[in-house]
């Protein structure tokens, strides 16, 4: 049985990576159908679950802008939210297979093997827009929008998961280079095959780091790197988590690291036979049992 469900989950994040990167390619507003395109997939994945879908729509810059969300409310502490969300959008330049359809498609198999459990907290999903230039720290990004609606509604956001390009990975050597920040004692314990997932917080974020990690932990094997840094390393704050550390929320990325692994960062050769489906499952399965765990 357990095959089988992860037979399924390779295929449909297979077909997710598909759809976004090969067959819409590019989403940004310069070519808006692409944006229209990439909303309806995300929507009629999530209505096919069952979830009535949320349009929470800001101006960013000259554009209006959507973020889409669905939650399970919790059981008995519903006023707790544990937050899972990628960003949608491209650069111009790339049909984003790994940046970001990879981190999309994993949220929606976590929704999708998630949608039966009563969680004690509340689980949302978050599609974000404009987390790319030119909307990057300029108070347009759909996450930034998000973060700060949250912290105007006094919302209790207990924990906030950003999948950040959590599709490619090697077993070559030297194939994970290290950012220059990390302190020298730190750079021992960070391998050089980049064959693992990583889970960055800021040091606020410690105690939700290691949370985190348990949870993963029992529901693969994937390696994971789980480690809470200062921000004043600058490659950890280059996401979605960072809109929420502004508003005092703590908050994971969970990367395969990005440029610092592969190659096709924000080129056109970021396309979907580059991915590693099978180690995109275990992603998909270790931040399912840890949203289990951290939701109750």
């Amino acid at each position: 049985m357990m095959t089988t469900i992860r037979t399924q989950i390779e295929a449909n994040l297979r077909l997710h990576v598909d759809r976004l990167a090969g067959l819409i390619g590019p989403r940004c507003f310069q070519r808006p159908h692409s944006i229209v395109a990439t909303i309806g997939y995300i929507r009629g994945e999530w209505k096919k679950m069952g979830f009535d879908v949320v349009d929470e729509t800001y101006q960013a810059l000259e554009y209006q802008a959507t973020n889409l969300i669905v939650e399970r409310k919790g059981t008995t502490r519903p006023q707790e939210i544990i937050l899972l969300g990628a960003h949608y959008d491209t650069v111009s330049t790339t049909p984003g297979a790994d940046d970001n359809a990879s981190a999309v498609a994993v949220m929606l198999e976590v929704s999708r093997l998630l949608k039966d459990f009563e969680p004690s907290r509340t689980i949302r999903y978050v599609a974000f827009a404009c987390e790319e230039p030119p909307f990057f720290n300029l108070r347009a990004m759909g996450s930034q929008h998000h973060a700060r609606q949250c912290k105007l509604r006094d919302e209790k956001i207990s924990a906030m998961l950003c999948l950040e390009m959590v599709g490619y990975f090697s077993d070559e050597p030297n194939s994970q280079t290290i950012p220059p920040g990390i302190p020298k004692m730190l750079t021992k314990l960070i391998p050089t095959q980049g064959n693992f997932l990583a889970a960055v917080g800021n040091l606020a974020s410690t105690s939700l780091v290691w949370k985190f990690r348990r949870g993963f932990k029992r529901g693969t094997k994937l390696p994971l790197l789980a480690i809470p840094l200062p921000e004043t390393i600058h490659e950890i704050s280059l996401s979605d988590h960072r809109s929420f550390w502004l508003e005092g929320y703590p908050a994971l990325m969970l990367t395969d690291t990005s440029f610092l692994r592969n190659p096709h960062y924000h080129e056109t050769t970021d396309t979907p036979e580059t991915l590693d489906y099978k180690r995109m499952t275990q992603v998909a399965e270790g931040v399912a049992e840890a949203m289990r765990s951290l939701a109750g």
